[in-house]
């Protein structure tokens, strides 16, 4: 775990220092570049120290990026650099660089002398590999976090968060999530107006609303071993609006109320009415992506009832209201 060295005199620029490795996610590595090069300007107009950025690997000068772009980077800072934010970005690649001994040690030690670490996407991978991150709670791509929390159980891994702080360690959820985490960084160091001149600059909201998940694709659903308890889902699935009361959906399993809970409980994974509800702001959202139907219809189509249970199930879920995600996801 890491412990903060002093903090950063104020009359100074403070040093960011973006390791990148052959197959990053580019923009996990440029987005957050451009919002500290921004903010930089922002403060120099002002007369203010800004930021001194640091793009760097750790034996090629130039990197090949996941999708094919080439960065031309530094050498690794060596110990004397006092490093205010070490930024560590995600990508194809980062599997094989967190099976890097010399790369590892390197993170470790340049970790230890940062006043605060920052992951983007999947670069939570390489902390958690190289020891930094256990005990904390995290967050990365919604995809990948199942997998993060596989692997590294002393972690505890919020899935939803478009970024996360946890002491000094701040970690975001995939690509452009790294621009999110960058302003909020640049808001903790210089204030509201520094970063917000800089997200309007770049066409961004300060602080996105809702969380990732209204971005994941509906996750696969384990299905249940025993047959009745299989059609049950089925049948949830293939009419969301019809009636999935608790009592109906153990007569057709043909089991007792209590009984049928605890089955579908342990084959689902999930109680029968979370996964009725789930089923049916999955099909909620595809008749807002796809259709100018009012909410309300919408919502007694899928078994809401009305439009006010629906916006609260999508608040459960999905942490954005049915009307907000119909503005950012609908298909012409």
């Amino acid at each position: 775990m890491l412990d903060p060295p002093p903090h950063h005199r104020s009359d100074e620029r403070r040093n960011v220092v973006i390791l990148v490795f052959s197959g990053v996610q580019p923009l996990d590595a440029i987005g957050p570049y451009e919002v500290f090069a921004g903010a930089t300007e922002v403060l120099a107009a002002a007369g203010r120290p800004g930021y001194r950025l640091t793009l760097c690997s750790l034996a090629e000068q130039v990197i090949t990026t996941e999708s094919g772009l080439r960065l031309l980077t530094d050498p690794l800072p060596t110990a004397e650099l006092a490093i205010d934010t070490l930024l560590l970005p995600g990508g194809d690649g980062v599997h094989a660089a967190r099976a890097d001994a010399r790369l590892l040690e390197w993170v470790a030690g340049a970790a230890a002398r940062s006043r605060r670490l920052a992951t983007v996407c999947t670069g939570t991978f390489l902390a958690a590999q190289a020891g930094l991150l256990d005990g904390r709670t995290v967050t990365t791509h919604w995809a990948r976090a199942r997998r993060l929390a596989e692997e590294f159980p002393a972690l505890n891994v919020d899935a939803d968060p478009i970024y996360r702080r946890d002491g000094n360690v701040w970690t975001s959820a995939g690509v452009t999530a790294g621009i999110d985490l960058a302003l909020a960084l640049v808001e903790d160091d210089h204030g509201a107006d520094v970063a917000q001149t800089v997200a309007r600059w770049l066409v961004m909201f300060l602080h996105r609303p809702g969380g990732q998940t209204q971005f994941a694709a509906p996750v696969w659903t384990r299905r249940a071993d025993r047959t009745l308890v299989r059609d049950v889902q089925s049948a949830i699935e293939a009419s969301p609006g019809g009636d999935h009361r608790l009592a109906t959906l153990a007569a057709a399993a043909m089991m007792s109320v209590r009984h049928f809970t605890r089955v579908f409980t342990d084959e689902v994974g999930e109680p029968p009415g979370r996964y009725v509800e789930r089923v049916r702001v999955e099909a909620a959202r595809r008749a807002l992506e796809t259709t100018s139907t009012t909410l309300e219809v919408i919502a007694a189509s899928c078994g809401f009832g009305t439009g006010e249970t629906m916006r609260r199930a999508f608040h459960r879920h999905l942490a954005v209201a049915p009307d907000a995600y119909r503005r950012r996801f609908r298909v012409a």
